[in-house]
């Protein structure tokens, strides 16, 4: 039950962080009493501000630094505090990585009851800044004012960035992002300076009204750019003035694509692509093998530490050349096809029809003869007539998304029996809970964390399950 905090205890002073939640906020503790500080850093010592409390612990934030740990930094981000992300930036890298790791031992030894003591260091990411492949941005007409901002008479209202945490309608205007090269920064702010002196309206998310909604900008390892536009209302000649602008300032874009979206969510799995100029897709590559990536594709975030993740999924599973491999959530196919050649035969299973329709395309693409991709539900699809027509697999990669696998996903694989399963994970905790689920027949073998986003508290790791003798 939340309690009002009376003013006299408002303030708590000298408290030593001394842990990370996993959430990423600092932990400290007075008396009884556990603190969620934000932006507070193990090492440091903070008076803190009581924010909600209930009655074993209270949410705070730092009202003052008294000592700064070993850990901190300085932000590099304008942007740093106001926008929700990238909320690690005030640790030092080395600190990141030192406590993702502890993290993720100590969520699987707490959870899964797994002894993580011989879990391989994390793997750093090469590139700690512009490693996002695709970042999605949103127009509006009610702009998020900072105190600063408050100063200022006739201030533009208009925003392209992102949204304000816990503010569904207020977007903070955006002037520099480092989670994506360029030319993202220069076509973000060229089109809403554009849109802007050409009287083209900014979507408001309360009336859904507007013309401009959101704009989604794709690039890839092999230097291919793809820009979307999202339209929402808009009057007669706005799409062409804007998209010829755009194509006009920007002539090297690969794929330049429009949508009118109308529907009240943002969603545009359910929406026609329109081609402007170019083709509706681009490319990425790994290792020699090409991947068709689409408006609507998923694709790892961060290209070349994916690469990184599937080098060790691929060491993991220890591949010998005639293996039977079932690639769980398979995705756009891309683990799947990256180690079909490595193997006899990959079947790959994902909930999303599309998906798989990429999967299928990319194996065309690269002339990969042995991968075979089935779309449905995995609970519903993964059938003991299922496996009986497609044989039982040698070895199982599977890659949920962070609710991890259904209860009947994990019965299943208890049944088949696979020599080895390789877990990927973006959240550990559900990664620990599956894996004492099948823990009376496998195995914990290896360990390894990898950091794909930098400055945020999330990371992906990878668990070698072998079954038991």
């Amino acid at each position: 039950m939340r309690r009002r905090i009376p003013q006299d205890k408002k303030f708590i002073s000298d408290i030593d962080v001394i842990d990370i939640a996993e959430e990423g906020k600092g932990v400290g503790k007075s008396d009884d009493l556990v603190l969620f500080i934000e932006r507070a850093i193990p090492g440091d010592i903070v008076d803190v501000e009581l924010m909600k409390k209930k009655k074993n612990f209270a949410e705070a934030r730092v009202a003052a630094l008294k000592k700064p740990s070993e850990f901190r930094t300085t932000a590099f981000c304008e942007h740093f505090g106001v926008c929700g992300g990238c909320k690690w930036q005030e640790m030092t890298y080395e600190g990141q990585l030192k406590f993702k790791q502890q993290t993720v031992e100590s969520v699987l030894s707490r959870i899964g009851k797994i002894d993580a003591t011989s879990m391989e260091p994390i793997l750093g990411s090469a590139k700690t800044t512009y490693y996002r492949n695709k970042l999605e941005y949103t127009f509006s007409n009610k702009r998020w004012l900072t105190s600063i901002d408050d100063a200022v008479e006739g201030l533009e209202m208009s925003a392209l960035g992102f949204h304000v945490p816990g503010r569904f309608d207020k977007i903070l205007d955006i002037q520099h992002c480092y989670l994506q090269e360029d030319p993202s920064n220069e076509l973000r702010n060229h089109i809403r300076t554009f849109a802007i002196a050409n009287g083209i309206s900014f979507y408001d998310l309360r009336e859904h009204a507007g013309v401009l909604r959101n704009l989604i900008i794709r690039t890839s390892s092999t230097g291919e750019k793809m820009v979307i536009v999202v339209f929402a209302y808009p009057e007669d000649g706005q799409v062409e003035l804007l998209m010829n602008e755009v194509n006009s300032r920007f002539p090297d874009i690969d794929s330049l694509l429009y949508i009118i979206n109308q529907k009240k969510n943002d969603t545009i799995f359910d929406q026609d692509i329109h081609v402007f100029k170019g083709r509706d897709f681009i490319y990425e590559e790994m290792e020699g093998l090409k991947f068709k990536v689409g408006a609507k594709s998923f694709y790892q975030t961060n290209s070349l530490q994916a690469y990184e993740l599937y080098k060790i999924t691929r060491e993991f599973a220890a591949l010998q050349g005639d293996e039977l491999v079932y690639d769980l959530y398979t995705g756009a196919g891309t683990i799947a096809n990256f180690v079909a050649r490595s193997v006899r035969e990959v079947i790959g299973v994902e909930y999303v029809p599309t998906a798989i329709e990429d999967a299928k395309i990319n194996a065309e693409i690269n002339g990969v003869k042995n991968t075979k991709f089935y779309a449905g539900d995995m609970k519903d699809v993964l059938t003991t007539e299922f496996i009986k027509e497609h044989g039982k697999p040698d070895v199982v990669i599977t890659d949920p998304p962070r609710a991890g696998m259904h209860g009947d996903v994990i019965k299943r694989l208890l049944e088949m029996e696979a020599q080895k399963i390789v877990y990927v994970s973006c959240n550990a905790a559900t990664q620990a809970r599956d894996i004492a689920l099948l823990s009376d027949k496998y195995t914990v073998e290896r360990i390894k964390p990898v950091d794909m986003f930098p400055h945020t508290q999330h990371v992906e790791n990878v668990v070698l399950l072998k079954l038991k003798d």
